[in-house]
């Protein structure tokens, strides 16, 4: 049997195909809800908790892709370090730029350990209070 020297080569490439779908490409409606929130799809976009009703009258959470693209960043999903250093809530449904008007809240954001550590949330609620024109000093 010849071994020739591209087989390696092909062999490597058949591989790397199956690969990426293997290592985990992050979907936003695949995720679990409980680290739905702050986290952003392989796409660039940002994953949004939301609610709806179920059949029987219940409320129930789902996972979903919203609109935002992030500069910068892909395939995230924040730390619970993270999310602790910044005082905010993955539980919490959709998001809101009225937190920044909190000064216990913008206290813990512009903490040290949440600014220097957690970029995504830090973008995230810096582009919320840009876009509403709100100032968060």
């Amino acid at each position: 049997m010849a071994f020739s020297r591209t087989s390696p080569l092909i062999l490597f490439f058949a591989c790397s195909l199956f690969l990426h779908g293997t290592l985990g490409e992050i979907i936003c409606e695949d995720l679990p809800t409980d680290v739905c929130s702050f986290s952003i799809a392989s796409s660039g976009k940002r994953c949004l908790l939301e609610n709806y009703a179920t059949k029987d009258g219940k409320v129930a959470y789902q996972c979903r892709t919203s609109e935002v693209v992030v500069a910068r960043m892909a395939e995230y999903i924040e730390t619970d370090q993270c999310v602790s250093a910044c005082g905010v809530d993955r539980n919490s449904v959709g998001i809101s730029s009225d937190a920044l008007l909190e000064p216990q809240f913008t206290t813990k954001l512009c903490s040290p350990s949440c600014y220097r550590n957690c970029p995504n949330i830090v973008d995230l609620y810096f582009n919320l209070a840009a876009g509403e024109g709100k100032k968060t000093s």
